[in-house]
């Protein structure tokens, strides 16, 4: 399934494929970025903001034919959200660069990075989930609830208390607490209001409990 789109990122966070965890891009980027790994995310590899996402071609994939190519065509067709491909591009893949940067820029219309190897990856996805923080706090910081908000995200024992709700993971909870930053603001919220944040049905749910 193509769930581009349909992915909330969390503000200064991003959500990984669980397929990453555990792997060299995902250990590099710890202590860096906020990284949560979600299940589910489909065509995609990492969520950056809810504009962009990252689809990550390896060596591997290069080689093994033309599957990826048929992915980046079904997330293409199927996505209005701004996909960058990264493409390991070494001396084993480099000679198939040339007809991925052509499909990829020309015939898709979307980004290209090459890079040599995963850890080289890893400082990109930080520099550009910087840029997706950069760009999203100019919208904050002229609102100085929404910065204190920010400031009470730091309290773990609260973070864990809303995962505590059924149907609540480690993102939903975050939302809910940038959307009305404190438990006791979150216990009074309406159905109209939570479903603003997490869908009609999940609002119903949160409301309930």
């Amino acid at each position: 399934p193509v769930t581009a789109g349909s992915i909330v990122v969390p503000y200064g966070h991003a959500i990984g494929n669980e397929k990453w965890r555990g792997s060299e891009i995902s250990q590099r980027l710890q202590g860096k970025v906020k990284l949560i790994f979600e299940d589910g995310l489909g065509l995609v590899d990492f969520h950056l903001s809810n504009k962009t996402c990252i689809l990550y071609i390896s060596e591997a994939d290069l080689v093994a034919g033309d599957e990826f190519k048929r992915r980046l065509v079904r997330f293409r067709n199927a996505s209005s959200v701004g996909g960058i491909v990264i493409v390991e591009r070494t001396s084993i893949s480099e000679q198939y660069f040339l007809a991925v940067q052509k499909l990829v820029v020309l015939e898709l219309g979307m980004v290209l990075l090459p890079v040599a190897n995963q850890g080289e990856a890893a400082q990109l996805i930080t520099q550009l989930v910087s840029f997706s923080v950069r760009e999203q706090s100019k919208d904050r910081t002229s609102n100085p609830f929404l910065r204190k908000q920010c400031s009470q995200l730091a309290e773990a024992s609260v973070f864990r208390t809303v995962q505590q709700i059924p149907g609540v993971g480690k993102t939903k909870a975050l939302l809910l607490l940038q959307q009305f930053g404190s438990i006791h603001r979150l216990c009074n919220a309406s159905v109209k209001e939570l479903e603003t944040v997490v869908g009609q049905t999940l609002a119903q749910q949160i409301y309930t409990f």
